[in-house]
């Protein structure tokens, strides 16, 4: 019989106006939408029977939001678990970063006057590393950006290759293993329930 094999829940947090509007929306800290208070309460549905070892948060208002309304409202904050701070490009969107700086990606260039891709790194790897000693299922409310590098460091991999990863507002994705602990798999991304 196989052995069950811990799992790593990663939801993102609800609508925000930005996330509307294609704003990067790091330390600025804005309030979930009518329409993300919805797709927050969508994920206890999609979490479903599922227990946890530990429930661990975002500090911003959009992630703690999404995960009371999910039905956790014991999450622990973790400041890890902070979106990328774009620094003097928060609050623009990509089209507008790309005037100032052609050829911008946030995974290789970060964010003048915030955080580098090298912090970011390190940053993932501490999430990795702390949900790896709980060896137990373990959910994760978090954003956009720094859930791409999460996901990306559990396989091992440069968080560059989260360029190539979307993910939606309320999207749950569970990253796992595949024969053993020591092969870390993306079980299931950016899986929103929607159309």
């Amino acid at each position: 019989m196989k052995q069950s094999l811990p799992r790593v829940y990663l939801a993102r947090h609800g609508q925000t106006e930005w996330a509307v509007t294609g704003q990067h929306t790091g330390r600025t800290d804005i309030p979930l939408t009518t329409i993300g208070e919805a797709e927050a309460r969508s994920l206890a549905e999609r979490i479903g029977m599922s227990t946890f070892t530990a429930v661990l948060t975002s500090p911003s208002q959009r992630a703690r939001r999404t995960a009371e309304l999910a039905g956790f409202s014991n999450a622990v904050i973790d400041e890890d678990l902070a979106e990328w701070d774009y620094g003097q490009y928060d609050g623009l969107r990509t089209d507008e970063i790309l005037v100032r700086q052609p050829g911008w990606n946030v995974f290789t260039d970060g964010g003048p006057g915030g955080e580098s891709a090298a912090q970011m790194t390190a940053r993932a790897d501490r999430i990795v590393a702390k949900v790896r000693a709980i060896n137990a299922d373990v959910l994760l409310f978090t954003s956009g950006h720094i859930g791409r590098c999460i996901a990306a460091r559990w396989i091992g991999q440069p968080i560059t290759l989260g360029a190539f990863m979307l993910l939606s507002t309320a999207s749950l994705s569970i990253l796992s293993y595949d024969h053993g602990l020591n092969q870390p798999a993306i079980l299931s991304w950016n899986e929103t329930g929607r159309d």
